[in-house]
């Protein structure tokens, strides 16, 4: 069994040791899939903060997945979350991003500050986020989105 684990190990090391294209500011729709992601992926952070709920479940997938610090939830719950004014994505700041391609799927990486209202109080917290987006008769779909809180000095 430990040889099974370490086997599997070396494989997702290498998996994830694969080139990646990065763009720290997204350039405009309408070029390469790696642009056309990261400016798709900044849409929705302008939606999630306008409460744009319309938009963002036309983006969301049927079975969408949304992890944050304290709760997991459904496209459903999450957006009625944004709708309710419960958590409020007031500011995002993206510091950093990149995206990787896996055949249809593409999976991002936003290193954020994010300025939030949750539950009436205003937070600020720096995350890493991770987003899948899958390719579907030649649209984007957000399949899943999950926060890591980072520790910073």
């Amino acid at each position: 069994m430990t040889s099974a684990v370490l086997g599997l190990c070396a494989v997702l090391v290498s998996a994830l040791g694969a080139p990646q294209k990065q763009a720290t500011s997204p350039a405009p729709s309408g070029g390469t899939r790696e642009q056309e992601v990261l400016s798709l992926s900044k849409e929705k952070w302008r939606w999630m903060s306008e409460r744009k709920v319309d938009s963002l479940a036309s983006l969301f997938h049927e079975e969408a997945i949304f992890v944050h610090m304290g709760a997991t939830m459904s496209k459903t719950q999450e957006l009625d979350v944004i709708k309710s004014g419960m958590i409020h994505y007031k500011d995002v700041e993206i510091q950093e991003s990149s995206v990787r391609f896996f055949g249809t799927t593409a999976i991002v990486l936003n290193k954020i500050r994010l300025v939030a209202v949750v539950g009436g109080n205003e937070v600020t917290n720096p995350f890493q986020v991770t987003e899948v987006y899958v390719q579907q008769g030649g649209a984007w779909t957000l399949g899943s989105l999950s926060f890591t809180r980072l520790v910073t000095p």
